[in-house]
């Protein structure tokens, strides 16, 4: 139970709407935080006022996010927020980790082994491809694709089945009893299962879910609008019918249905809570008002169920610009000229500047001619470090060694490096493993077994046998790290990629990457084996890599959320790609609003919008249409080509002079 509160001390330097969100603690609360309203420190003070209030101890609190970085960030600010230790044991997570914590706590009652595997999309895939022989990959992607929506809805096999309406449903449901059969063999679970075993378990057992709201006394969500199915019903779980909680999200950045993303959810919670207060945050503290007053505009033509209306006390700003371009190629010069320019102008850091686009295939033109100006670039969406296949060569040890029943990490390990045992070698062991009723890293410590292998192969397995036992013996004395960079030696993996690599500077790097997972387990929480660790690694992403530095921020759209630069380019705003075609047969042109409405809300001074007349598709010369978009903008806020000769005219003299002290600068140097 929580604690007596103390007076009520309403924090400082919040506006009206903030801190009544901060002391609204009894019952269900949805707060609509409109972009740059400041709904980050209204979690951060609302988790302060919880525990100086005597009302809960950290430790009966949780905050899930929905990226490590954010959470990481989010601990770190509560941590500087609180006095001395009063933020320790305070839960600052995603909903997979949160949902991997109550499975390793409850695996018995899921019906998990202590050590389980958490399988990678690459796992997954994999196991898909096995039980699919002879399908092409588009259809085994299909098929993993409706077995991973069936998930996300909070689905069992047998739900799916008899949910199943068309002949592809029937056979994913199929699919997806086998498939979790081969996981529950492997002790493992998919990313899916982190959330739906939760759900599964505190929807079926009382007792479970009581142990849990006693355990989670008060519970924090931010970007509630992203969640899907599975991940309301595990919030709606541990809340309770008392709804402790506190949800922050807005319905008009919405942009993830594609990925199982239900804005209803929001919506949901209101017939669900009855009781349910809204609190509207409205004011921006990001942009200039110009921006502000278009993007309202733009998402007022969308329904909503929650009006609001986004303004702020900063200055009007320059109006927007609207460029029309040849094609690709010369929007691309454009937008790295201004670039260019406004740098050398105005003393602009590169880092201020973002260039946003609805799909990846745009970024070409523009890394062309930001690379022919030489201005420094940073495009999201690489190999993402935890891809990296040594570092996932790695993990696989790792997984071995904390799950024996494993086969997929097996699988990968005994590979990596080569040891002479063949795919053909591989296919008989397995079989003979399934034959005998164990998993196939226990199956090569049976002599009996062995024999039934070719002599060279049996010495082979024999002898990583032999290794495996001696690194799990290392596993039960040694730090985390240090078991990491053992393994790393003693498995081969060092060695091996000193001999893939063809030089001495891409060897340093590729080291590099096996040096740098040892250093995340160096934080390690005292107690976590290798199995925990590994499995706390695979949940991290793609959006949880490191700051890029002093460079021009390319990305997509869907990666801009939460993001605010000073200058933004937003280019393809074209009816073919901004909304996307596709999006407007299918009637998702609702989703394309939003998607830029979250593009023009990250720019907090100037932004540009630009579109190309022509394009090359297909071998053809396609004629374009601005975006409808652009129509649904205040024309008093836009500067299009050529409509304000005045204002085109002073900022050509500008560019004339920023050219000629560049020239007279080098001259005189």
């Amino acid at each position: 139970m929580p604690g007596p509160p103390s007076p009520a001390v309403e924090p400082l330097s919040l506006n009206p709407q903030q801190s009544a969100a901060v002391m609204h603690c009894e019952g269900p609360l949805l707060v609509l935080a409109g972009a740059g309203s400041g709904k980050t420190r209204v979690i951060v003070e609302k988790i302060a006022h919880l525990v100086d209030s005597g009302r809960y101890p950290a430790r009966r609190i949780a905050a899930i996010t929905f990226t490590n970085k954010s959470a990481k960030e989010m601990r770190e600010r509560v941590t500087r927020r609180l006095r001395g230790d009063a933020a320790e044991g305070l839960t600052v997570s995603t909903f997979h980790a949160l949902g991997l914590r109550m499975l390793q706590i409850e695996h018995e009652r899921a019906g998990l082994r202590r050590g389980f595997s958490i399988f990678d999309a690459d796992d997954a895939t994999a196991q898909f491809r096995d039980l699919m022989p002879g399908a092409k990959p588009d259809a085994v992607q299909a098929m993993q694709g409706l077995v991973s929506r069936a998930k996300n809805a909070g689905l069992s096999p047998d739900e799916a089945r008899a949910l199943a309406r068309s002949t592809p449903e029937h056979e994913a449901a199929m699919l997806y009893e086998l498939y979790q059969a081969r996981l529950a063999a492997f002790n493992a679970v998919d990313f899916d299962d982190l959330i739906r075993l939760p759900v599964q378990l505190l929807e079926g057992d009382e007792d479970c879910a009581l142990g849990w709201r006693e355990r989670i006394g008060y519970l924090l969500v931010d970007e509630c609008q992203d969640t899907n199915d599975a991940q309301y019903r595990l919030l709606k779980a541990l809340a309770g019918d008392k709804g402790n909680f506190t949800c922050v999200g807005d319905d008009d950045q919405s942009i993830y249905a594609w990925r199982g993303a239900n804005p209803e959810n929001l919506s949901q919670m209101a017939r669900d809570y009855p009781a349910l207060k809204v609190v509207k945050l409205e004011q921006n503290y990001r942009c200039s008002n110009r921006v502000l007053r278009a993007a309202n505009a733009l998402i007022a033509n969308n329904p909503h169920e929650h009006l609001k209306t986004l303004w702020s006390a900063n200055a009007d700003g320059e109006r927007i610009r609207v460029w029309e371009c040849r094609d690709a190629a010369h929007e691309a010069e454009r937008v790295a000229a201004e670039i260019q320019f406004i740098n050398a102008a105005r003393k602009v850091e590169w880092s201020e500047f973002c260039i946003l686009f609805r799909g990846n295939h745009q970024s070409r033109a523009l890394e062309k001619a930001l690379q022919l100006l030489r201005v420094p670039y940073h495009l999201s969406g690489g190999t993402a470090f935890l891809d990296r296949g040594e570092v996932k060569d790695a993990l696989a040890w790792l997984r071995m060694l904390a799950n024996p029943d494993d086969d997929a990490a097996f699988l990968r390990a005994v590979q990596s490096p080569g040891r002479g045992v063949g795919a053909t070698t591989l296919a008989k062991l397995a079989e003979l493993s399934r034959h005998a009723g164990m998993p196939m890293s226990r199956a090569i410590e049976s002599v009996g077994l062995l024999k039934q292998l070719a002599p060279r192969a049996a010495a082979a397995l024999s002898g990583f046998a032999d290794l495996v036992r001696g690194l799990r013996a290392e596993a039960a004395r040694l730090p985390p790290s240090e078991l990491v960079r053992s393994l790393n030696e003693r498995s081969g993996l060092l060695a091996a990629l000193r001999a893939q690599c063809k030089t001495e500077e891409m060897f340093r790097i590729r080291r590099g990457n096996l040096d740098e997972l040892a250093d995340w387990f160096d934080g390690a929480r005292g107690g976590a084996g290798p199995g925990e660790l590994a499995a706390s690694l695979a949940l991290l992403s793609h959006a949880d890599k490191g700051d890029p530095g002093n460079q021009v921020r390319l990305m997509s759209l869907h990666a801009a959320k939460g993001l605010e630069f000073r200058c933004v380019f937003i280019v393809g705003v074209d009816d073919d790609t901004l909304p996307h075609e596709a999006s407007v047969e299918e009637g998702r042109i609702d989703e394309e609003r939003r998607l830029l409405y979250v593009g023009i809300t990250r720019a907090k001074e100037q932004l540009w919008l630009s579109y190309a007349r022509e394009a090359q598709r297909w071998g053809e010369r396609l004629r374009l249409a601005p975006s409808r978009f652009l129509d649904e903008l205040p024309a008093a806020e836009l500067q299009r080509d050529g409509a304000d000769p005045v204002a085109d005219a002073a900022r050509k003299k500008e560019r004339a002079d920023v050219g000629f002290a560049a020239i007279r600068a080098l001259l005189e140097g």
